[in-house]
C-alpha cells in the first residue's frame, strides 16, 4: 500500500471513529429485574439512548424487550412474580398495612432475578473488568448493586419518578420535609402546619418501610453473595455513581437536589413519533371530531379489576360520541360497542401525539402521566395503587384533568369527569401550556443521560460528586452528636456554676456565723 493511500485510510477511520465514537465505546450491563412493564419502558430507553450513542449495552430484564429494533443486546429472565405483585399492590391500594407484603414480594422478585440461570451464568463467566458500568433500573431491589461490585465498576441507578427517600439514601440527597412533600403524601407546595403534619406522618411510614426493604433485600443480598467474597450490602450502597430520575422540575415539587442527581424526565418519550399502525392510524386521521384514547398502564389487566366497576366503564365509554381506543387484554372483552376498538397492545407515545386525540383516560402512571403532559393532552384519571393516587392529585391541582376514586366509581362520577374534561377549554390549555414549559431545557432527556454517563466513565466513576452525606449515619445527619455534645457542655458548665455557686455561699455562711455568736454574747 502505498504512503497516500495509507494515510488515506488513517484518516478515513479517524473519521469513523469520531463520528461513531469508536474509541470510547464502553462496555455497560443493564439490569433491569422489576416485573412491571412501565418500569422497563423507562429504563430500556436509558440503555437504547447510550446503545444509539455507540456503547456496547447488554440489557437483562424480567419481560419481553419494550424495545424490539433497539440496539443494545436483550436477555430475558422468564417472570415468576408479576401477577403476584400486582396483585398485593391492587390490595393495598386502599389502605398502607398491606404494602409490608408487597415490599416482602420485590425481595422475592430481587432473588428470582439474581438466582436466575442466565445472571449465575454471567457472574460464573465474567469477572473484574469485563464491564466498565452497570445501570440497575431500581425498584427497592438493593441487593442487585452487587453486580457493580462483582465486577468493579461504577453503579448507576435509573428510576421512575421523582426521588424517594430510599433513593435519597443512596446519594445523601436531602429530604427536606419540612417544605418537600413526600411522594405518597398528596400534599402541596407550599405546605400549611397541617400540611406538614400529614408529610411528616407519611415520612415515617415510608421510612418505616425502606427499613423492612432493606431487612429483605439484605437477606436476599447475604444469600447470593457470602461476605467471604463480598463487602457488606451496607458499602455496596455508597457505590452508587448518578442516579437518572424520570422527573423534572417543572412537574415539582421545587427541592435542593446533589449534583449526582440527575433529571431525565420523559426520557421514554420519543422526539419524533414512530408511524401509527395503519388502521389506527386511519381512526385517528379520519375521526375529525376527536378521539379518547383510554388505558390502564402496561400491567393491569382485566382479570386484576371488580366486574362492577368494568361494567361501569363500559357503559359510560360505549355511550360517548366519540371514537375510543381502549387498551385492554386479556381478549375476554367486557362488551362489544361501534364506538370502541379494543386493543390489547397500544402504541401510547405516538397515539397521544396525533393531534386528534382529545381525551386521555388513565390510571395516572407517572409514565402516562408525563406523556399525557408533553403532548398536551387532558387526562381523567383512575387511580388505582402506588403513586398513581398522589399523581393524580397533581394533576387536578395543576388543572390538567381530572380524577375518579376507584373504590367509589359509579357511571355518575365517572361520566360527570369525562363530560367537564371535554367540554372545558380551560383543562386543554393548562396542559398544553404546561407542555411548552415542560420541553423547554437546555438539553433533551436522551442527550442528558449520555453526557453523564460518559463523565462518570471519564472519570472512573466520578467520586468527587457524591455527598459526604452518603458516609454518615442518621446520628450525624441530624447533628444529633453534636447537639447532645454542645448540650452535655452546657450541663456540665451549668452543674461546674451551681456547685462553685453553693461553695461560695456555704463559705459566705461560715465566715458570718462567728460574727453573729459574738453579737448575741454582747
Amino acid at each position: 500500500m502505498s504512503p497516500l493511500r495509507f494515510c488515506c485510510l488513517l484518516l478515513f477511520i479517524g473519521v469513523v471513529a469520531t463520528r461513531f465514537d469508536l474509541t470510547n465505546s464502553a462496555r455497560i450491563l443493564g439490569f433491569f429485574p422489576s416485573p412491571s412493564k412501565s418500569h422497563l419502558i423507562i429504563h430500556a430507553a436509558v440503555a437504547d439512548t447510550l446503545a444509539q450513542a455507540g456503547h456496547n449495552v447488554t440489557v437483562y430484564g424480567s419481560l419481553k424487550n419494550v424495545i424490539p429494533k433497539a440496539k443494545y443486546k436483550y436477555i430475558e429472565l422468564e417472570r415468576k412474580t408479576q401477577d403476584n405483585l400486582i396483585a398485593a399492590a391492587m390490595a393495598g391500594s386502599s389502605t398502607p398495612y398491606k404494602l409490608p407484603n408487597v415490599v416482602k414480594i420485590i425481595a422475592s422478585v430481587s432473588n428470582d432475578s439474581l438466582t436466575h440461570p442466565r445472571v449465575q451464568r454471567l457472574l460464573q463467566e465474567h469477572g473484574p473488568g469485563d464491564f466498565d458500568l452497570v445501570i440497575v433500573g431500581y425498584f427497592m431491589n438493593d441487593a442487585t448493586f452487587a453486580l457493580a461490585t462483582h465486577f468493579q465498576c461504577p453503579l448507576i441507578l435509573s428510576f421512575m419518578i421523582q426521588p424517594v427517600m430510599a433513593v435519597n439514601s443512596f446519594i445523601g440527597n436531602p429530604n427536606e420535609l419540612a417544605y418537600t412533600p413526600n411522594v405518597l403524601g398528596n400534599q402541596k407546595q407550599p405546605m400549611n402546619f397541617v400540611s406538614r403534619v400529614k408529610n411528616f406522618i407519611s415520612v415515617g411510614m415510608e421510612m418505616a418501610l425502606v427499613e423492612l426493604g432493606q431487612y429483605f433485600q439484605r437477606k436476599v443480598y447475604d444469600y447470593n453473595f457470602p461476605s467471604d467474597r463480598y463487602p457488606p450490602l451496607d458499602e455496596v450502597r455508597k457505590n452508587v455513581s448518578l442516579i437518572f430520575t424520570n422527573h423534572h422540575f417543572s412537574q415539582g415539587p421545587i427541592r435542593p437536589n446533589v449534583p449526582n442527581l440527575i433529571e431525565i424526565g420523559g426520557i421514554q418519550i420519543k422526539e419524533k413519533p414512530d408511524p401509527l399502525p395503519t388502521d389506527i392510524a386511519k381512526v385517528l386521521d379520519e375521526s375529525k371530531e376527536g378521539v379518547i384514547y383510554f388505558s390502564l398502564g402496561s400491567n393491569i389487566k382485566g382479570s386484576h379489576l371488580n366486574e362492577e366497576k368494568i361494567k361501569i366503564m363500559f357503559n359510560v365509554i360505549s355511550k360517548l360520541p366519540y371514537k375510543v381506543l381502549w387498551k385492554w387484554s386479556p381478549t375476554e372483552l367486557p362488551g362489544e360497542s361501534k364506538n370502541i376498538i379494543f386493543r390489547d397492545w397500544l402504541p401510547q407515545d405516538d397515539i397521544l401525539a396525533h393531534p386528534n386525540v382529545k381525551l386521555f383516560i388513565t390510571h395516572g402512571g407517572m409514565g402516562s402521566v408525563v406523556e399525557s403532559q408533553y403532548h398536551g393532552v387532558p387526562m381523567v384519571g383512575i387511580p388505582l395503587f402506588g403513586d398513581q393516587p398522589s399523581n393524580m392529585v397533581n394533576v387536578e391541582r395543576s388543572g390538567y384533568g381530572l380524577a375518579v376514586d376507584y373504590l367509589t366509581l359509579s357511571e355518575e362520577s365517572l361520566n360527570n369527569a369525562i363530560q367537564d374534561v371535554l367540554n372545558n377549554p380551560k383543562y386543554k390549555e393548562a396542559v398544553q401550556t404546561f407542555s411548552r414549559l415542560y420541553r423547554d431545557r437546555p438539553m433533551t432527556p436522551r442527550e442528558t443521560v449520555v453526557y453523564w454517563v460518559d463523565y462518570v466513565l471519564r472519570h472512573k466513576g466520578a467520586k468527587h460528586m457524591q455527598s459526604p452525606a452518603v458516609h454518615m449515619n442518621r446520628w450525624q445527619l441530624l447533628s444529633l452528636d453534636v447537639i447532645g455534645f454542645l448540650l452535655a457542655i452546657v450541663l456540665t458548665i451549668s452543674v461546674v456554676i451551681v456547685k462553685v455557686c453553693k461553695l461560695i455561699c456555704c463559705r459566705g455562711r461560715k465566715n458570718k456565723l462567728p460574727k453573729v455568736e459574738k453579737a448575741k454574747k454582747n
